[in-house]
């Protein structure tokens, strides 16, 4: 005899209870003290719902997907578009309306083909092996900000004095963009990636963005130098792709590994048996970056639009329907990690979704690990008793952004 749960009338049953439940808002509120937790009912969802209706602030009804399996699944489907004009925002936003197609360069938005030639053009130039390259001159420059840290000591803001500093000389460098503009792009890149945020002034930060780079392209075209951009100019790209694509690679390369080591640090300070034990043994650096990847997520969401219908974990989706996939909740999902609130850095964090997956998995991952790998250990070891400056619950949080984390890290060291 089949399992009853195997039976035609209970998959009926269920199906029919997830279409006829009432559509939720996505919910944003984490546990209270719990900084690095997912909001507990996108936790409860995962565990009763893992693929329920989506209510949407512009009245459309989709979905939300939010168990490993399923998440997993929807990225690597090329029967889900990431095209923004055809997704709809689960959050309030500044945008009213449908969302603008995606700027030029900027392959998050793209399909293929225009994202394959994009990304066969660039992924030659951010292999394991390339980056790996770079481990010396991101090891000297993490050297550097310690010291840097420690005559400035023995209290910093960790985002300011380390965290930023890293990633931003790291992709200037790389990219052949002066370190001297990095905050003029930090500070566009982080009215971009606001929610509240108008339309107008992400505009205006992506105009200033735009300009700035493109007499950068032109500079490089001109007269080239020993980087990527002035290499990329080679290439059958337009001034304007180019422009774009800087610009894309710069936003990312600057914000996202800066909040990982910012807010993976308040997380071993949080953490302090794994601290120590990281501290003790710099040789589990590749697992430590794994496992904080997946026990932070700092890209907690991502959408995707059905091309077609689509059947996915029993239900149809159907064409036009966006579907929000919770890599926060697919991360802690205890069917893929045992103990998955746990943080471990021993742990073996394969199939970790903090990078995305399919298509669209982060290009410039392997440099992220890079930085990482450089920054956690180094800084353990140099400060041994590094401790927040302030009470945990007054370290302001990312909140209200694309990519969550801290916007300061007070911390100090030393004698108590």
């Amino acid at each position: 005899m089949p399992h009853e749960s195997s039976t035609p009338a209970h998959t009926k049953a269920l199906d029919e209870a997830v279409l006829a439940a009432e559509p939720v808002r996505l919910p944003v509120e984490r546990p209270s003290g719990c900084p690095f937790d997912p909001p507990t009912e996108l936790t409860r969802l995962r565990e009763e719902r893992p693929l329920t209706r989506l209510s949407f602030p512009d009245g459309h009804v989709g979905w939300l997907a939010t168990s490993h399996a399923l998440v997993r699944a929807v990225l690597s489907d090329s029967r889900f578009s990431s095209r923004y004009e055809l997704l709809h925002l689960p959050m309030e936003t500044g945008y009213t309306g449908e969302m603008p197609p995606a700027p030029i360069g900027d392959m998050t938005g793209m399909d293929a083909p225009e994202h394959t030639r994009y990304r066969r053009l660039l992924a030659g130039k951010f292999t394991v092996r390339r980056m790996n390259l770079l481990s010396e001159r991101v090891e000297q420059i993490t050297t550097e900000h310690l010291d840097a840290m420690e005559r400035q000591g023995p209290t910093v803001d960790l985002v300011k004095a380390y965290a930023q500093p890293i990633p931003a000389l790291t992709i200037c460098e790389l990219l052949g963009v002066p370190y001297t503009e990095h905050e003029f792009f930090q500070q566009n890149t982080e009215t971009i990636m606001l929610h509240s945020s108008t339309m107008e002034e992400r505009a205006a930060a992506m105009t200033a963005m735009e300009e700035y780079l493109h007499q950068l392209v032109l500079a490089k075209r001109a007269a080239p130098t020993d980087d990527l951009l002035s290499d990329l100019t080679t290439s059958d790209l337009t001034d304007e792709e180019l422009t774009g694509l800087a610009g894309f690679l710069l936003g990312a390369g600057l914000d996202t590994t800066a909040n990982m080591i910012a807010y993976g640090t308040f997380a071993l300070l949080s953490n302090p048996e794994q601290f120590e034990a990281l501290r003790a043994d710099p040789g589990i650096a590749d697992q430590a970056v794994e496992e904080l990847m997946r026990y932070l997520t700092i890209a907690q969401i991502g959408g995707r639009s059905a091309l077609e219908d689509v059947e996915l974990g029993g239900e149809l989706i159907k064409a036009g329907e966006t579907v929000i996939v919770a890599h926060e909740t697919a991360n802690r999902d205890p069917l893929k990690y045992p103990d998955p609130d746990v943080l471990d850095l021993r742990r073996t964090a394969t199939g970790q979704l903090g990078f995305g997956h399919g298509i669209h998995q982060c290009l410039g991952q392997q440099l992220a690990r890079v930085e990482m790998r450089a920054a956690f250990p180094a800084l353990v070891t140099r400060f041994p008793t590094l401790r927040l400056a302030i009470p945990a619950d007054e370290v302001p949080l990312r909140t209200g952004m694309n990519i969550f984390g801290v916007h300061k890290l007070p911390v100090t060291w030393g004698e108590a």
